[in-house]
């Protein structure tokens, strides 16, 4: 059997338990649903070879790192609909734009001082939304160069950007 008929037949067979998992940590049926769902995409796009004896311990792992995302993702959103809201007047919406025209300046000043290798790995993850294996595939360099990489383009740039925030 191969991965993709191993997986399907685990979630045609446990989708409920692992739905109730993530349901009872969001407290949301809907949000658990697409959790789940997206715990076997990913398991789906995997090339990493997946047995039925270590499936079970898997799902539950990643279906943990994804509630741990997810309540994360919820955070940052709240953060921002709290920002959004509380800059209704406008006054203080013209002063938002010059402010965060003055932080792109600066990060663009920052990424410009970076070396090439570590601008290039953070430019394909913050504007094209890589993740760290496919910019490895795409640049072909190894995995944990560009982790590195990124690594140190983002302690650069928090470093630059602290003093404006």
């Amino acid at each position: 059997m191969n991965n993709r008929q191993t997986i399907a037949d685990y979630y045609a067979h446990h989708r409920d338990e692992i739905v109730g998992f993530v349901a009872v940590r969001v407290g949301d049926n809907d949000a658990a649903q697409d959790v789940v769902q997206d715990v076997f995409v990913r398991l789906l796009q995997s090339d990493k070879l997946i047995s039925e004896t270590t499936l079970l311990a898997l799902v539950f792992t990643m279906a943990r790192h994804a509630v741990a995302d997810w309540f994360r993702r919820r955070r940052i959103r709240e953060e921002y609909e709290h920002y959004i809201i509380g800059t209704g007047d406008s006054s203080d919406s013209m002063e938002s734009v010059i402010s965060v025209r003055e932080l792109m300046e600066r990060m663009e000043r920052t990424l410009a001082r970076l070396a090439p290798e570590c601008r290039e790995v953070y430019h394909l993850h913050i504007y094209g939304g890589m993740q760290v294996r496919q910019i490895a595939e795409e640049t072909h360099q190894p995995y944990r160069a560009v982790e590195y990489r990124l690594g140190q383009a983002r302690r650069e740039v928090r470093r630059q950007l602290r003093p404006c925030m």
